[in-house]
Order: structure tokens, then C-alpha cells, then sequence
């Protein structure tokens, strides 16, 4: 198989992985947010059901958060390892090497993007759980 070929796949590849997951923390935010909206405290008699049901997703878009920068390294890595080996086989000269760098560096850059923004859905979700479980605790006295 070619290099380029591998090197498309890898980046492309990469970039699909961290778009899903961009994909999953935004629908997963607008999720939480609705049901934060409409929520009905009267429903709910059992405070660990409550709190089950207000935390539930949270833990994705803190795993998306927390995993996104290394997949993104992962894909510069990857991509750096074959322009390495281009280089080693003579195929490449240095102005193709530097572009080859520089866009392997994109992976990091996207990835570091979906991380950056689930931990700001994280913390806002967070936020919101914390308020309504004092909504709820309040209920109960």
C-alpha cells in the first residue's frame, strides 16, 4: 500500500473519530439542556433516581473530554511516523516535509478543540446537575 494512501486513511480516519465525538458531546449538551429545562422535581420521590436521571450522559462527554487530545495525538503521531518514512525512502523533498509536519499537527489541533469544548459542556452540565440536586434537596425539607 502506498504511504500517501496510509496517510489519507490515517488522517482522514482520525478526523471522522474525532467529528463523531465532537457529534456525540453536542448531542448529548442540547440533551441534558432540554431535559434540564422541563424537568419536574414533583416526579421525582427517591433522591438517587433523581440523581441518576439529572447526571445521565455526563460521564460520555467527560470521557469525549477527557480522551479527544490523545486520539488527536495519536493521528499526528501516526501521520509524522509515515512522512519519517517517506523521508527514509528519498520520495520527499524538505518543502513537502514541512507541509507533511504541519498538517500531521492538525490532528493535535482538532483534537484539543473537541476536548475544549466537551469540558466546557461538562462544567455547564455540571453546574446545572449541582443546582438541581439543591432544588431537590430543598424540596425534601
Amino acid at each position: 500500500m502506498d504511504i500517501e494512501v496510509l496517510k489519507n486513511l490515517v488522517d482522514y480516519g482520525v478526523i471522522a473519530v474525532l467529528g463523531l465525538m465532537s457529534f456525540v458531546s453536542i448531542w448529548f449538551f442540547v440533551e441534558r439542556i432540554m431535559f434540564y429545562r422541563k424537568i419536574n422535581l414533583i416526579e421525582y420521590t427517591n433522591k438517587k433516581k433523581f440523581d441518576i436521571a439529572v447526571t445521565k450522559h455526563l460521564t460520555i462527554i467527560g470521557t469525549i473530554a477527557s480522551n479527544a487530545p490523545y486520539i488527536g495525538l495519536l493521528g499526528t503521531v501516526i501521520a509524522i511516523m509515515l512522512t519519517f518514512m517517506t523521508m527514509g525512502n528519498g520520495e520527499i523533498e524538505a518543502s513537502k516535509i514541512m507541509s507533511s509536519l504541519a498538517l500531521a499537527l492538525k490532528a493535535t489541533a482538532i483534537g484539543l478543540v473537541v476536548a475544549i469544548i466537551s469540558q466546557i459542556f461538562y462544567n455547564i452540565l455540571g453546574r446545572f446537575a449541582e443546582v438541581l440536586e439543591s432544588d431537590f434537596e430543598a424540596k425534601e425539607i
